[in-house]
């Protein structure tokens, strides 16, 4: 079972910022298409990640000064009951997570007002669902409009801190998320095949995550047309010669997150020219793991995975000229676009509700605004215990292709007559999540999903 030292966290919480209170709300529930069908549940991170109480209507504070927590809730009536079954107290499930506070919902205000009339410091994260909102503006006083330039930058900054090395707790569950999305991937190979629908390979896997897990780590990505880069639409019919790019993970019960990608041949095998820019793009991928360990940043990981991109196209002939001076002036981003990963936990995308800038940059290493390199989430200094995810690809969009082509754009670098012919292409990404180790990175997960196309062709054809 997983098990989490949540007061240790929060005292860890208290160290950093020394004064004032911090309030987290935890999430409620959310209306599909009328108020008695909800969406299934998902807790707020940060508010799981101090308290561990995984039900919605609660909220924490914690008093940096007094040292002491409170949990907040309401106890089932008996008609919840009914409906629900018996239910815990809010007094035993703060007692579960070491807090010795508790009270009803409405109890917050109360709270929070004196320590406003005190004149102490109340800090809040940023938001992003709109009923809580209007519950801090209601205990705040302050409009929703105004909200963001009240947000605890110093709390931001203290969460990050602690979020981002994770606990060995923390990997293990991970690796759970991890080996729940190996069997998705391996599954999805299995079932590519001409004339299937993309929507009922995406549906599957799915259900895989939904059968092990609390649900999938964010919307699956399964198509055919893989140079869209978040492409949701599953409504296309699999075609032989074409590649099916699958971005797919899964969350477990207690919410840790596993994200992967595969791109694999309809029909199992692939054409001499797919093999060509799939071994590009994982040379790309090995190149990272190699590169990556504590002490280097991640955007000299990126660039550098950029320039075996940029080599080998080159030998390919879609490149020309020096690869360093084509990779700085961001050419080779017409077919990478984006950043090589981000960082990953509690969260697919971890933490990135705080703020990017906070989580992925820091003083010593700051965002880009260059094509490309401005989409790279994730930047700074790499510690042991971060978890990112190294996800290189390569991709023919028809629209920024002719874009570029007709603004004569790098054309040092860019071999224009021969780019045109891969346009019918499509997209590949590949996809795998890392933990930063002592001195250097290693896979997680069990059994990696298989990569090299020889690997792929075999799982496709077994």
């Amino acid at each position: 079972m997983f098990r989490a030292d949540y007061k240790k966290r929060r005292d860890a919480l208290r160290n950093k910022i020394k004064n004032g209170l911090v309030i987290l709300p935890g999430n409620n529930e959310s209306p599909c298409n009328y108020p008695d069908n909800t969406y299934k549940f998902r807790q707020d991170s940060t508010f799981l990640y101090f308290f561990g109480i995984n039900q919605p209507g609660f909220a924490g504070i914690i008093d940096t000064e007094s040292g002491e927590d409170y949990l907040f809730g309401n106890d089932v009536t008996m008609d919840d009951i009914i409906w629900m079954g018996p239910q815990p107290s809010v007094k035993d499930m703060a007692a579960e997570v070491s807090v010795r506070n508790s009270a009803p919902l409405s109890e917050v205000k109360n709270i929070i007002s004196a320590a406003l009339r005190q004149g102490r410091k109340i800090h809040f994260l940023p938001q992003y669902r709109y009923d809580i909102m209007l519950w801090l503006e209601d205990l705040l006083g302050i409009r929703v409009a105004q909200l963001k330039e009240h947000v605890s930058v110093e709390l931001i900054k203290a969460v990050v801190d602690l979020r981002s090395v994770k606990e060995p707790c923390e990997i293990e569950e991970i690796e759970r998320a991890c080996d729940i999305g190996y069997e998705m991937h391996t599954t999805a190979m299995r079932l590519c095949k001409p004339g299937v629908k993309e929507q009922y390979i995406a549906g599957v896997i799915d259900g895989i995550a939904a059968s092990y897990g609390s649900m999938t780590s964010f919307a699956t990505i399964l198509s055919q047309n893989g140079e869209t880069l978040h492409n949701h639409y599953h409504g296309n019919i699999l075609e032989a010669g074409k590649l099916m790019l699958t971005d797919a993970g899964a969350e477990t019960n207690n919410n840790y997150c596993s994200d992967f990608t595969r791109t694999v041949p309809v029909g199992g095998r692939f054409t001499s020219r797919q093999k060509d820019i799939y071994n590009i793009v994982v040379a790309c991928h090995d190149h990272a793991i190699d590169f990556a360990r504590p002490g280097q940043t991640w955007k000299e990981v990126h660039i550098n995975v950029c320039k075996v991109l940029a080599q080998g196209l080159k030998d390919l002939g879609l490149m020309k000229g020096n690869i360093d001076e084509a990779v700085a002036a961001g050419a080779h981003a017409l077919f990478m676009p984006h950043g090589l990963g981000h960082m990953m936990g509690m969260d697919v995308h971890d933490m990135e509700g705080l703020g990017q800038v906070y989580v992925g940059y820091d003083d010593e290493t700051r965002p880009s605004e260059q094509f490309g390199l401005g989409s790279l989430r994730m930047g700074r200094r790499l510690q042991e215990g971060f978890v990112i995810t190294d996800e290189p690809g390569c991709y023919f969009i028809p629209a920024l292709i002719d874009k570029w082509k007709s603004e004569n754009k790098f054309t040092d670098f860019l071999n224009y007559p021969v780019i045109e012919k891969y346009k019918d292409f499509g997209g590949i990404r590949l996809e795998d999540d890392v933990l930063i180790t002592t001195d250097g990175s290693r896979f997680l997960g069990k059994k990696r999903i298989p990569l090299t196309v020889e690997e792929v062709e075999n799982i496709m054809n077994e």
